[in-house]
């Protein structure tokens, strides 16, 4: 997969996730399978118990069908998943 700015309109439901940094030191470590996304959260399938967790104070690292691993600021990913698409991105880099 080709990493640029246009990441953060993928569908990332089904995509496996990691919380690698977060202003809530309880969400640090998780990790697991994307079931759900609503405009301010993900909620990750973890050790089969449903874990909801912020975007705006969390990075996260996905985990994408090809093996690629890409760390994403969730404040990027903050809105409905439907009006990301929308979105006009700035070049990041």
């Amino acid at each position: 997969m080709k990493v640029t700015p246009d990441i953060i309109r993928c569908e990332f439901i089904g995509t496996e996730a990691k919380v690698v940094r977060s202003t809530h030191r309880s969400y640090v470590g998780l990790r697991g399978k994307i079931v759900n996304e609503t405009r301010n959260t993900f909620t990750i399938l973890h050790n089969s118990e449903r874990k909801i967790v912020v975007k705006g104070s969390s990075f996260f690292h996905f985990k994408f069908s090809d093996g690629t691993i890409v760390e994403i600021d969730g404040k990027l990913l903050v809105g409905r998943p439907e009006d990301r698409l929308k979105k006009r991105v700035r070049r990041l880099w």
